[in-house]
This record gives structure tokens, sequence and C-alpha cells, in this order.
């Protein structure tokens, strides 16, 4: 991790695959402008998600993703496995998003990292 101003640690830089660690320094860090993708069905999204996720299924990416983010957006995907996630990271860089980065693991990961999660509209603490 880097130093700001040689006093502060600040996050490493964006990777096409992210640690949870790294997404959940940045957000430590306070950087806003990042968005954590969802793509399992809404029903497993509604189980619980990584907290602040937003619920894109894969089926509805592109389209919906080109409707409301900006290209040059850093965004952190995850699916049920790292093969879909990377799947979907590979069209979304097709379509002109070059700030993708696959969270490794997604959510079962974040939980075992003992990050919050979410689950409906209630915050969980694990």
């Amino acid at each position: 991790m880097k130093r700001f101003l040689g006093i502060f640690p600040k996050p490493a830089p964006m990777q096409e695959t992210a640690r949870v660690y790294d997404l959940k320094a940045r957000l430590d860090w306070g950087e806003p402008a990042l968005t954590i993708i969802d793509i399992r069905d809404r029903d497993l999204f509604n189980e619980r998600h990584v907290m602040g996720a937003i619920s894109l299924p894969v089926e509805e990416l592109i389209e919906r993703i080109q409707a409301t983010l900006e290209c040059d957006r850093d965004l952190y995907i995850y699916a049920s496995t790292d093969e879909e996630a990377t799947t979907a990271a590979d069209a979304l860089r097709a379509a002109g998003y070059q700030k993708v980065s696959v969270l490794r693991g997604g959510v079962a990961a974040w939980k075992a990292a003992g990050f919050q999660t979410e689950a409906g509209a209630l915050s969980v603490a694990w």
C-alpha cells in the first residue's frame, strides 16, 4: 500500500482482479467514484450481498450499465463464481468500460473477511 504524503496509507491502484481487502481499503480511504456490482440473480442478491453493491443480473448487465454509468467509472464486479464475473468483466471491457475489476471470491470472501454485508434492506456485520 502506498502512502499519501508519506504518512497515510493509500490504496493500491485498481487491477483486473481484486482481493476483498483491496476494495475495502478503497472504501475505507473514502474513494467514492466506484461502483460495486453483483451480477447474481436478484434472489441471491436479496439473501446477502456486499455492503453498498447494486444488483445488475448478468442478463441485463450491458444494457442497464450503458444507460446508467459513465465509461470511466471504476467498477468492481462479482458473481457466484470468479469465472462468471470474469466473463461479465470481459463483456464490459468490450463495451468500452476499461476500469473493471473482478472481486475475487465475491460475497463469500467478503463475508469470510469479516466485512459488512447486507440482506434485503438490513445491514449485517459478520
